[in-house]
């Protein structure tokens, strides 16, 4: 799986517009791009993206009870790459699980993640409820007091496609390592945020 970089200025051009015809973004679609850049800064600054959704769901009023759950998605494994192996310290032959869901507040699919953890490093407990639950990464493993080292995000919907995105648009893609609060990595994710997670007040 390709790294992603930090995000940097790019110019976009809304589908179906000239490559000399200026977009001009609708006050609605203005507004998107300021939620869009608060959320983004406060999944990059923040020690867990379940902790920021749960917030954010409150704030934005998605749901009666704001609370995330993780639906799980069937599908093939990714498998881990080598790179990965490296920043998640592996030991020859250690195992890592793979774990693909949706987080969703009432109705709303807010994200997609592709998680990798290493099932050694947490405990016997925290592994039975991602086995057997719907219930989001970053609440399983709150007693680890983890941190998160961002590893790049990158832009996928941008203010100059002059339009507010769809919920099921993907907005911006972030990849991360999570560790423990003694510094042991022990989860590597890959994270899609989606249109939904805008809602309307």
């Amino acid at each position: 799986m390709a790294m992603l970089v930090p995000a940097v200025p790019v110019h976009a051009e809304a589908p179906g517009a000239s490559s000399d015809e200026v977009v001009r973004p609708t006050p609605d679609a203005a507004e998107a791009a300021i939620l869009i850049e608060t959320l983004k800064a406060r999944l990059l600054t923040g020690p867990s993206a379940t902790s920021v959704l749960e917030a954010w769901c409150a704030e934005r009023g998605l749901a009666a009870e704001p609370r995330l759950v993780a639906r799980r998605e069937s599908g093939p494994e990714k498998p881990l790459s080598a790179a990965q192996a490296r920043r998640l310290d592996l030991a020859p032959g250690e195992p890592v699980r793979y774990r693909r869901v949706r987080l969703t507040c009432g109705e709303h699919v807010l994200s997609e993640a592709d998680n990798w953890y290493v099932p050694g490093r947490l405990t016997a407990a925290m592994n039975a409820r991602l086995a057997d639950s719907d219930t989001p990464f970053g609440r399983v493993v709150r007693p680890l007091s983890p941190s998160r080292r961002n590893l790049g995000v990158r832009v996928i919907w941008q203010a100059a496609f002059g339009r507010v995105p769809g919920p099921d648009e993907a907005l911006f893609a972030v990849e991360a390592v999570l560790s423990t609060g003694d510094g042991v990595p022990f989860c590597e994710v890959a994270e899609t945020y989606r249109g939904a997670v805008l809602g309307r007040r």
